[in-house]
């Protein structure tokens, strides 16, 4: 099974700012796109000293950088590049200061590239739907994220996650751990008719009136697999979760956390293709939303 792509095979392919930009056009326009200005099929060309490309016709103008999480970023391309690179070849997560040192930004501009490309990948990765008849069995469990406040309050927040054997994980932070709150969330994410498994938490007892054959297994009496019956693979991902949680990030503010969790989803759910998670988040940009020109923005397009 091909492994994720090397830093050398990575700086062969995206060698400098020209190559990304290059990369970025082609995938979000083309070869050749319909000009916003013409109307033609055109085959855009750089503008020296800008990042720009323009109609081979008419000279209209677009910027590829625009409408992605590069986008109003004094950061070079390639920096922007090998960041996501990073986030693809790391096991254990990749934290802003380890960013900061690998790329040599600021830790704040650091904070915020991680940031950015943790909700790409959420964007990229999608959500379910996973399960349904014939499918294989959905396996359900909460964890319980954080610690506590400076105060010594209780911090820490609930997440349900959710996985197809074989498949697809998906997570959700969910106000609490009730059935009120657990299971519409399992609602929108499971096929109706699928099999889950679950423990035999309160939250997940009622889980058949909802439309799922439902099998517990009770791990308070010191069982974890009947039959088919367990939640072993969920339980396998919150495992990677927190290792990373304590020994890559050690604190992460509730604000932010669905985000982490959206950076191990795409990690998990590519698992099995390595080399394809740096090209797949690398030609996953919004196709552009053709545009006429304005007086108001000088005959250029935006996106």
């Amino acid at each position: 099974m091909p492994n994720t792509p090397t830093y050398k095979q990575f700086l062969a392919q995206f060698p400098d700012d020209d190559a990304c930009l290059e990369h970025l056009m082609r995938t979000r326009y083309g070869d050749r796109h319909e000009c916003g200005k013409c109307q033609r099929s055109a085959h855009y060309y750089r503008v020296k000293g800008r990042k720009a490309y323009e109609c081979e016709y008419c000279g209209y103008q677009v910027y590829p950088m625009v409408g992605t999480p590069f986008e109003k970023s004094h950061t070079s391309l390639h920096s922007w590049f090998f960041a996501m690179f990073l986030f693809c070849a790391s096991r254990n997560g990749v934290s802003a200061k380890e960013i900061q040192r690998q790329v040599g930004v600021t830790y704040k501009t650091a904070w915020r590239m991680a940031r950015l490309i943790r909700e790409y990948m959420g964007q990229v990765d999608g959500e379910g739907p996973l399960g349904g008849p014939g499918r294989p069995i959905v396996e359900a469990d909460k964890a319980f994220v954080g610690g506590r406040d400076k105060k010594g309050h209780d911090d820490k927040s609930v997440v349900l996650g959710v996985v197809e054997r074989g498949g697809e994980v998906v997570t959700r932070v969910i106000a609490d751990r009730s059935e009120q709150s657990v299971g519409p969330a399992i609602e929108q994410i499971v096929v109706q008719g699928a099999r889950v498994s679950t423990d035999e938490a309160r939250a997940f007892r009622n889980l058949s009136d909802y439309g799922f054959k439902h099998a517990t297994v009770n791990h308070s009496a010191g069982e974890y697999v009947r039959g088919p019956v367990h939640t072993n693979t969920i339980e396998g991902f919150w495992n990677l979760f927190k290792a990373a949680y304590r020994g890559t990030y050690v604190h992460v503010s509730p604000k932010y956390l669905q985000t982490y969790l959206h950076e191990f989803e795409y990690r998990w759910n590519l698992r099995r293709h390595a080399h394809l998670m740096l090209p797949v988040l690398l030609q996953a940009f919004a196709k552009p939303v053709r545009r006429m020109p304005s007086l108001a923005a000088g005959g250029q397009s935006v996106a």
